[in-house]
């Protein structure tokens, strides 16, 4: 997890991006992962986890996103694409 405890308490949506076999942010980072479901359960945020299996930080999220390997760039392309297009983006 890169962002700040404040930038993952005060978010709308937490999008986790699992990157290496092992990376579980609710076994592997359980004092971090604390802020996400802080942040789930006070500011009804959205979880999104995107993982190559399902691991207990999936059985948390809201949306869980089984993709395949190699194509984690192309979902965060479309991510992106639909962020764009619906402009769910803060311009600020």
């Amino acid at each position: 997890m890169t962002n700040h405890w404040v930038d993952i308490k005060n978010a709308d949506v937490i999008l986790i991006r699992v990157l290496d076999m092992g990376d579980n942010a609710a076994e592997a980072h359980p004092c971090g992962f604390k802020w996400v479901t802080e942040a789930k359960a006070h500011r009804k945020t959205r979880l999104i986890v995107v993982d190559l299996r399902f691991t207990h930080t999936a059985l948390v999220a809201d949306f869980y996103a089984l993709i395949r390997t190699g194509t984690d760039i192309a979902f965060l392309d479309g991510v992106i694409n639909y962020l764009l297009t619906h402009d769910k983006v803060q311009h600020e």
